[in-house]
């Protein structure tokens, strides 16, 4: 999606990162910069090692999302601070605070946080919410909140509102079941129906509008603590299109990624798993692939008039880590950016 002649994009001066110790917020500033964007990238943190500071042009400490006077304190600091013109939805903590002072930080600051209404983050947080929202409408895996109502097995639980692969087990059978459920506090579990087939993500992209305008999948050939580290773009128009009408259903403005599961591999009909309403943590494989989200984001809120949409290759990404050597400040006097010592 790209708007024609001079880029839209270039109007927009400041932008924040959340995050940025996470894949999410480090392939953000990635994307932008593939872009060849040429303004501020304000990267921020709760940890001060975080690897996407020394990505980007400036960054800021930020209290744990959780103390929300601290964090609103420091947020409206920060954009004031920078100039800050889009917030980006990066990081699974951030985007709530933004969601909920997002016309705020609007009116105040002309700070747009691109981010969905609090009532449609709750319905993607909760994921027993998710299912009683979607159930009939599309197809999704059986789930249920009742340990009494697991009638087959193998089955998954998974926290309610859990992040990335903590906590997650695939039970057997009944002793599996009676384990978990006196390990955890009743209501704070979910059990899903276990699919043995094929796992995708699917990158959606929603207007400020919430019009759903892209979907992009990729296979999710390997793993590593929930996020992908080897995946394919693979375009499936049914996927695609199912993909749009649930991100119209909830409501949501920006980008989301999608998890569906096939039922097996002699039944390969996709089922949702779940729903973050954010970048996610391969989004950088459809970056590569020809469809850069934190880019299009610029140009929708600079108020492009003529998008296109990108032309999307079908490519195998494989990651891997890389090392940062940083220093502490020495003296209280030193700036307390930490320095790169190598590049």
């Amino acid at each position: 999606m790209r708007s024609t002649g001079s880029s839209s994009a270039s109007k927009i001066k400041s932008v924040m990162v959340p995050g940025a110790a996470a894949p999410a917020g480090i392939n953000t500033i990635k994307s932008l910069k593939l872009a060849s964007y040429k303004g501020k990238i304000i990267a921020t943190d709760s940890s001060n090692l975080a690897a996407g500071f020394f990505m980007a042009t400036s960054h800021e400490v930020m209290p744990e999302a959780c103390n929300e006077k601290e964090y609103k304190k420091r947020l409206f600091e920060v954009v004031k601070k920078y100039g800050v013109q889009v917030l980006m939805p990066s990081s699974g903590f951030d985007i709530y605070e933004y969601s909920k002072y997002r016309k705020e930080l609007q009116e105040e600051f002309g700070a747009v946080a691109v981010v969905s209404d609090p009532e449609s983050l709750e319905v993607c947080r909760d994921k027993a919410l998710t299912f009683e929202t979607l159930d009939g409408k599309f197809e999704t895996a059986f789930t249920t909140r009742d340990p009494n109502k697991v009638k087959a097995f193998p089955v998954i639980a998974k926290p309610r509102f859990g992040k990335g692969s903590e906590n997650i087990f695939k039970l057997d059978d009944e002793k599996d079941l009676a384990y978990v459920t006196s390990k955890f506090k009743e209501g704070t579990m979910i059990f899903q129906e276990y699919l043995a087939g094929q796992e995708y993500t699917i990158d959606v992209l929603s207007d400020l509008d919430k019009k759903p305008l892209l979907s992009v999948p990729r296979i999710r050939l390997q793993t590593r603590g929930g996020i992908s580290t080897v995946g394919r773009i693979k375009r499936d128009k049914k996927i695609e299109s199912e993909c749009l009408r649930i991100a119209k259903h909830i409501g949501i403005r920006g980008p989301c990624c999608i998890q569906m599961k096939e039922i097996s591999k002699e039944d390969p009909t996709p089922r949702l798993i779940e729903i973050n309403p954010r970048m996610g943590g391969g989004t950088i494989f459809t970056t590569l692939a020809g469809a850069n989200f934190p880019s299009m984001i610029l140009e929708m809120v600079a108020g492009a008039k003529k998008l296109e949409m990108p032309t999307i290759s079908e490519i195998t990404v494989a990651r891997y880590f890389e090392e940062v050597i940083v220093r502490e400040p020495k003296s209280q006097n030193e700036p307390s950016k930490l320095l790169m010592l190598t590049d």
